[in-house]
């Protein structure tokens, strides 16, 4: 058994299961390739164009917001290692389950002398968050958007204060330290605080904007209004659709409920194909950022492994070194006098 869990931490499936996880992530483009090309053909190049670093903007802020809770509920975690981390877990989300992002980032973390227990909540805590602030949005599309939406998506009213509450670091530290004792696992190194909570809930409400941004470039260029009043509406209504699919749990991945929750909130101003191509747009924009970013990652974690390789082995030479040249001078040293 010990030398199967070896295996499954060995650095060699490491790298396997995030090859495969990229494949994962890869297929998922390719087969929605044809609604994609009509999708931008109905664009000028440049919406594209800022649509996709758009993506490149919207993934990182994600990760701030993960770092932040990561750093509230432990030692400080620099920089570098966590965007290795972040960016590399992210691409397992694209195999099929939904929990291999929080193998991934617990694995991952690990090498970086971080413990499972931390990443993995510091990931659930961060997902948490999003549906939290997404929600926050979703009800000021649903309280700008058309009746229907209203009539259909009122239950996000009632759900928004329990998720805040629930939020609160006083709640939320008794919920990690129940999990853990039923889990029969050791508390994290530090409870969550209001400052680091706040922190994460403000780069998660800052991603929510630049996928707004993204949604609205794109959505102007196929007919919609360009107004701050339907910026407000895209940005909240895929946050409903977003969070709506989460919510709902026994659709898989939340499969339609997006392109419904938005299409309800922006009937008025746009119409239901229009929709579609932008959400389907949407996710192939933010998977090329996930494997772009993550690819580079990984790339980078294994420099940074190669060179903590090189530093121990030259450490090792020296202190041989050290070891020699100390024997050789007690050996050479003259004898006391009496």
């Amino acid at each position: 058994m010990q030398k199967i869990l070896a295996g499954l931490q060995s650095r060699q499936f490491r790298t396997g299961f995030l090859l495969v996880a990229i494949i994962a992530a890869v297929w998922a483009l390719a087969k929605n390739w044809d609604g994609v090309a009509q999708a931008v053909g109905r664009m000028p190049w440049w919406a594209s164009v800022v649509a996709i670093a758009v993506s490149f903007v919207y993934v990182p802020l994600t990760m701030l917001s993960w770092r932040a809770v990561l750093n509230d509920a432990g030692e400080r975690v620099p920089d570098k290692v966590a965007r290795r981390i972040f960016y590399s877990s992210q691409v397992a989300k694209y195999l099929p389950g939904g929990v291999w992002n929080f193998v991934a980032a617990a694995e991952i973390g690990a090498e970086y002398s971080i413990t499972r227990r931390r990443s993995f909540f510091a990931l659930l805590v961060s997902m948490a968050v999003s549906v939290g602030t997404g929600v926050a949005f979703a009800v000021l599309a649903i309280a700008l958007g058309p009746q229907g939406a209203m009539d259909s998506y009122l239950w996000m009213l009632w759900v928004l204060p329990v998720i805040l509450v629930c939020l609160t670091p006083p709640v939320l530290n008794r919920v990690i330290g129940l999990a853990l004792r039923v889990l029969h696992r050791e508390a994290l190194e530090s409870s969550l605080t209001w400052k680091g909570t706040g922190v994460a809930v403000f780069w998660s409400c800052l991603s929510w904007l630049a996928v707004g941004v993204q949604l609205w470039i794109m959505l102007t260029q196929m007919g919609m209004e360009a107004t701050v009043p339907t910026f407000l509406l895209a940005t909240g209504g895929y946050a409903l659709g977003w969070t709506a699919g989460f919510l709902v749990f026994f659709v898989p991945a939340g499969v339609g409920v997006r392109e419904v929750a938005l299409g309800a909130v922006l009937a008025t101003v746009v119409g239901a194909g229009v929709v579609v191509a932008v959400v389907l747009l949407s996710r192939v924009f933010t998977t090329l950022a996930d494997v772009g970013l993550g690819v580079t990652a990984s790339v980078l974690m294994r420099k940074d492994h190669h060179r903590g390789g090189e530093e121990a082995a030259t450490i090792e030479r020296a202190e041989e070194e050290i070891a020699t040249q100390a024997g050789f001078l007690s050996e050479r040293r003259p004898p006391e006098f009496e």
